[in-house]
């Protein structure tokens, strides 16, 4: 009895062997055509895009899809070459997705937002941007999420739905240190200014196009503020605001310009006799 059951499995898979076996052969060479196919059409892709101003993640992104699709297209060839139904298939993955897609509403709502990022293109890798709450230079912009760098060598990461629709500022590659100062009254402006001209050329931090803005700001009770405000590189950003304010005393000591301080005049009258 066992002899005959285990002839008719050999038989069983002999003939199936027979019939679907040239099939599998020729499904499994469609794939890895599919997979070459799919390498050079990124390769190809790649190189087309190289020529155009893209950004680096869109390059990245339509490189991978012009692979997923070659190689898409090969897999329905050869699920066709098996004798699979397609239109049942298609129908069912389509519940599933709706299915898969209420559960993750947060998923593909980042997802839509970066490709909305990535296409529209509001800032690119390496410019330097504010944006709900928190500001760091752009280092990859994903899919899923946008990571910054914070100048305290953090990092920072943004679901992208986070950042669709959003009021952002973009400094892009360079920022503008605003540092004020206060001086007397009666201090020659024309000095003080010329003084903190030289202090600012001498930095060399400081960008020369756009040129330092350097005014008379505003006029307190005790002192005229001038607003010193340079250009400098994203990177340079948090050390030259020190660095002038440092420049700055040291050059009106050395001129004789006095930094005031808050002071109050008290007068004590004697009551009327």
């Amino acid at each position: 009895m066992n002899i005959a059951v285990l002839e008719q499995a050999q038989s069983t898979a002999i003939d199936l062997g027979l019939k679907f076996g040239p099939k599998l052969l020729v499904a499994c060479l469609i794939l890895l055509l599919g997979h070459y196919a799919g390498s050079w059409a990124g390769r190809l892709t790649h190189g087309v895009l190289e020529k155009l101003d893209l950004d680096l993640s869109v390059r990245r992104l339509l490189v991978r899809l012009a692979r997923l699709l070659v190689l898409g297209l090969f897999a329905v060839m050869a699920l066709q070459n098996l004798g699979v139904e397609l239109l049942p298939l298609i129908a069912g993955l389509g519940v599933a997705g709706a299915g898969l897609a209420l559960a993750m509403q947060g998923v593909l709502s980042n997802l839509a937002a970066g490709l909305t990022i990535i296409f529209t293109r509001p800032f690119r890798v390496g410019e330097y941007i504010a944006i709900v709450g928190v500001e760091g230079q752009v280092e990859v912009i994903g899919l899923f999420n946008t990571l910054l760098s914070h100048p305290d060598h953090s990092h920072v990461v943004i679901p992208n739905r986070k950042i669709a629709g959003e009021i952002l500022h973009n400094y892009g590659q360079i920022r503008q240190v605003n540092v004020s100062v206060g001086v007397a009254y009666d201090t020659d402006l024309n000095a003080a200014l010329a003084g903190i001209d030289a202090l600012l050329a001498a930095n060399p931090k400081v960008l020369r196009d756009p040129a330092p803005r350097v005014q008379v700001a505003t006029l307190e009770d005790s002192s005229i503020n001038l607003a010193i405000r340079p250009w400098v590189a994203v990177g340079a950003y948090a050390d030259v605001a020190g660095e002038i304010n440092r420049a700055v005393v040291e050059t009106f000591r050395a001129r004789g310009i006095s930094i005031p301080y808050p002071q109050r005049e008290v007068r004590l009258l004697e009551p009327a006799r």
